[in-house]
């Protein structure tokens, strides 16, 4: 158990880890920047949403209000597009950047974007993956449990777990294409609707660009965690 807790492979959690804080740390100091500059139409980012779902078509979609700071998100299932307290009544550029991102997500949904498609039917297992991958590996590693395959071979319990916490990374990495599309979308209809100016446009391109690096370095952080966990198991596998 000692040797787990201090082995040398730490260094690739410590390493997403740090990548995590770096991205927390930008996205805060970014959003804090553009949220003190007012936009040109004082429109609110509730406003802004709704003004985007009606002239892109959509209008089965609710808007509600959320609590939390940036908590915003879309869900598909209910199809409401949530707005956080820094962002529902707030007319700054960064507010509108960020429902106009939910909006993005809104507008996939409607046209059967296939990376949402993945996402949404991933949830379930990612969610198991996440809670439960972890803990096997463990108990597999600490126990040396493993079941022998007909016909021969042999699986370990940690193995299992790999798999099982590979749902999750899994869904970290399709999280990728779904979020840099929602913002581009988000900030193509910002200009077409007239909605921002150039300028805001490029200040809402570097609120979403920052945000977008939360979703890259939580994917990285998963995918070391995931290769620790491989090197682990087969450390084990070897003594044995």
């Amino acid at each position: 158990m000692l040797g787990y807790y201090f082995d040398p492979t730490y260094i690739l959690v410590l390493i997403g880890a740090l990548l995590c804080i770096l991205a927390s740390s930008r996205v805060n100091s970014t959003y804090s920047k553009y949220a003190k500059i007012r936009s040109k139409r004082g429109i609110t980012g509730a406003e802004a949403a709704q003004r985007i779902l009606q002239m892109s078509g959509i209008h089965d979609v609710q808007i509600q209000h959320v609590a939390g700071n940036l908590t915003d998100h879309y869900d598909p299932s209910q199809k409401v597009l949530r707005l956080s307290d820094t962002v529902y009544g707030s007319n700054s550029v960064a507010a509108i950047g960020v429902a106009a991102h939910e909006c993005g997500h809104a507008l996939q949904h409607k046209e059967g974007y296939l990376p949402l498609k993945i996402r949404s039917a991933l949830v379930p297992a990612a969610n198991i993956g996440s809670r439960l991958g972890l803990p096997i590996v463990i108990l597999g590693l600490v126990l040396g449990i493993g079941f022998e395959l007909p016909g021969g071979g042999y699986f370990s319990l940690a193995e299992i777990g790999i798999w099982v916490f590979a749902l999750a990374v899994l869904f970290q990495v399709i999280t990728l294409p779904v979020e840099f599309n929602a913002s581009g979308r988000a900030l193509k209809m910002l200009g077409s609707y007239g909605l921002m100016s150039e300028d805001e446009v490029g200040d809402c391109r570097r609120v979403l660009g920052a945000a977008a690096l939360t979703y890259v370095a939580a994917a990285a952080s998963s995918i070391l965690q995931l290769l620790r966990l491989v090197i682990l198991s087969g450390n084990r596998r070897r003594r044995d």
